[in-house]
């Protein structure tokens, strides 16, 4: 894990003044590294019954979609508001920074489905909050919330009550 925790830079004061960012790119841009990292999260799905991967945008999209097409599963994308084509059930929620909303399609999800939501970074915990609302308001069965780094700090679980969480690496701020 030491290996795949120095892929990743830190970018002090992103995108806002005492925001310490968390910057995947450069573990995504090595091979080996991003495909160890996609292998250790999807491994633990196998033979659960995961029937999609949930991907919050824009890096969930990432972690998401690679982890699905490992487990031979479908992909769901959460878009923020105005970029799905098709009805939306929406959500708003906090970011460090200030708040935004996001959306799934209605027809999405269907009652009882199992899932498995994937992002790449669990910070305070507002986005994959929202995100678990939406899909449970959809009936939903949240399977994990599975990310690539959690900043422990900000206590992001916190916000995930009653939801199995994973994060492949912790990083104490």
């Amino acid at each position: 894990m030491k290996e795949l925790k120095k892929r990743i830079r830190n970018i002090p004061d992103f995108p806002i003044k005492g925001i310490q960012f968390k910057d995947i790119t450069t573990l995504l841009s090595d091979p080996s590294s991003y495909q160890r990292a996609i292998d250790l999260m999807a491994h633990r799905h196998f033979n659960k019954g995961v029937e999609s991967v949930v991907g919050i945008e824009a890096r969930g999209f990432v972690m998401g979609a690679a982890m699905a097409y490992k487990l031979g599963v479908g992909v769901i994308l959460v878009r923020k508001a105005g970029k799905l084509p098709y009805r939306t059930v929406s959500a708003e929620y906090a970011l460090e920074y200030g708040k935004d909303r996001l959306e799934i399609h209605e027809d999405a999800i269907r009652p009882g489905m199992k899932v498995v939501v994937a992002d790449d970074v669990l910070a305070t915990g507002g986005t994959v909050a929202a995100v678990a609302d939406l899909l449970k308001r959809l009936g939903a069965d949240i399977v994990e919330c599975c990310f690539l780094a959690e900043l422990t700090d900000l206590r992001g679980r916190d916000k995930l009550k009653g939801q199995k969480v994973f994060s492949l690496l912790k990083f104490k701020e």
